[in-house]
Formats: C-alpha cells, sequence, structure tokens
C-alpha cells in the first residue's frame, strides 16, 4: 500500500513536470535565436534564426515528453 501511494504520487510529479519542460525548451529556443539574430548578427538574420531555433526547441519539448513516457509508460 505505501509502495503504491509512493510510485503515484512519482508518477503525479512526473506528468506535472511536462508542461513545464515544453514550455521552457521552446522558449528557451526562441530566445537563443532572438539573441542570435538581434544582437550577434544585428538583425540581418531577423527572423530566420529565430524561427529555426522555436523549432529546434518544439522539437527538443516533444522529444522530452517522449522519453519520459517511454520512461515511465505512461
Amino acid at each position: 500500500m505505501k509502495e503504491d501511494l509512493k510510485r503515484l504520487f512519482g508518477l503525479i510529479g512526473d506528468v506535472s513536470t511536462i508542461g513545464i519542460a515544453i514550455a521552457a525548451s521552446v522558449f528557451v529556443g526562441f530566445f537563443i535565436g532572438y539573441a542570435l539574430d538581434e544582437y550577434v548578427f544585428g538583425g540581418r538574420t531577423k527572423p530566420w534564426l529565430t524561427i529555426i531555433f522555436l523549432i529546434f526547441g518544439v522539437i527538443a519539448g516533444f522529444r522530452n515528453l517522449v522519453r519520459l513516457a517511454k520512461r515511465k509508460d505512461l
């Protein structure tokens, strides 16, 4: 009984981090692309690096989601 409850709370904790992990990945990808566009290349590549790194962030977020689902058998 106690082991089942412990496993349940662990699973709830993992599931509750999914949204945060996806949002953080997308935000980090966007921020890196924007910073490269704006500060490194002086806006000459605007908006291409922002879009590319945003896509990388989305891919990374869903990759983390799939990895978590495989690990926990959700």
